[in-house]
């Protein structure tokens, strides 16, 4: 299935030359939900992950999915305030300023098999901080799994030496 015939892109949003990546016609037709749940399954299934962990907010919507298939549980990686018990937090740079994400400080294990699973690659800073949140708490990351990767915003350079995965690529 050729999934960029599926993505709908918005020209001039949500700022005048940005071209946008709507996901949300991929979400909304059964078929193609269930053949790119299947297709990340497919690039998890030998590496023995134990959970998945989706940012906020995208990334639940094709986290979760991947984890009920692979059969595991899920952990939402999220904006400051959002989650209820207690967590830790990773503060990172944006082009303009900084940006902080949480995690419950109980949500993985020391030694968990951990894979990120989210929407988009752009310049990479999120799914850093993620990373860098799975770490504190003792996790291993072994795989970053991406709908779309815009690949001339450079993010997979900033993951070196993480194992990268996007089922498309905008070069």
């Amino acid at each position: 299935m050729d999934l960029r015939k599926e993505i709908r892109e918005i020209q001039d949003f949500p700022k005048k030359g940005i071209s946008f990546k709507d996901i949300t016609p991929l979400l909304q037709d059964g078929k193609t939900l269930k053949y790119l749940t299947k297709e990340f399954a497919s690039q998890l299934k030998d590496l023995k992950v134990d959970v998945i962990v989706g940012p906020e907010a995208r990334g639940f919507l094709v986290g979760t999915p991947v984890a009920y298939e692979l059969g595991i549980g899920f952990v939402p990686v999220r904006k400051p305030g959002k989650l209820p018990a207690e967590t830790i937090r990773y503060e990172y740079e944006l082009e303009y300023g900084t940006d902080v994400l949480e995690i419950h400080q109980d949500a993985i294990k020391p030694g968990q098999r951990v894979a990120i699973v989210d929407d988009l690659l752009a310049t990479g800073g999120t799914v850093l901080a993620a990373t860098k949140l799975i770490e504190e708490l003792g996790g291993e990351v072994v795989s970053l799994n991406f709908l779309i990767e815009l690949g001339f915003l450079g993010g997979r350079d900033v993951l070196k030496g993480y194992k990268v995965e996007s089922l498309v690529i905008y070069e």
